[in-house]
């Protein structure tokens, strides 16, 4: 993100800019926890987004430094999607809005599994995640 983009130098203000909209948060997500990384692997998501906007979303994360993209391995027409270390770094925030949202929301089954494993120790479940996503 260049400076002349930022509307103050507030640190949520600067990090809002980037990931801040909800689709954009919705691609980290499927990266983290749901693995998908093809662009078609989005459109399938249960929010149904909008081709427009996930080529546009998509572009705002790369050219932030949150994800990258490379050929797929099986197929030259396809674009894999991976989050950088950068987009890494967003697991304990997003591991802390689901934990906010089990607060106040009726949650699936298998985040709700998951965030049991996360309140039995959650330094190291980010550990152990990270280190996941890094491969």
């Amino acid at each position: 993100m260049t400076d002349s983009k930022k509307r103050s130098d507030c640190p949520i203000s600067c990090s809002l800019e980037i990931w801040g909209d909800k689709w954009s948060l919705l691609i980290v997500r499927d990266l983290m926890f749901a693995k998908q990384c093809t662009y078609g692997d989005f459109l399938k998501s249960d929010e149904k987004i909008a081709t427009n906007i996930l080529a546009s979303r998509l572009q705002t994360l790369e050219e932030n430094g949150i994800i990258t993209k490379s050929v797929h391995p099986d197929s030259k027409a396809k674009v894999l999607y991976k989050l950088t270390q950068k987009g890494i770094d967003l697991l304990p925030l997003m591991i802390e809005i689901n934990l906010w949202a089990e607060k106040y929301y009726d949650l699936p089954a298998d985040r709700k599994a998951m965030l049991k494993e996360v309140k039995k120790d959650k330094e190291k479940f980010i550990e152990t995640a990270t280190n996941d996503l890094k491969k």
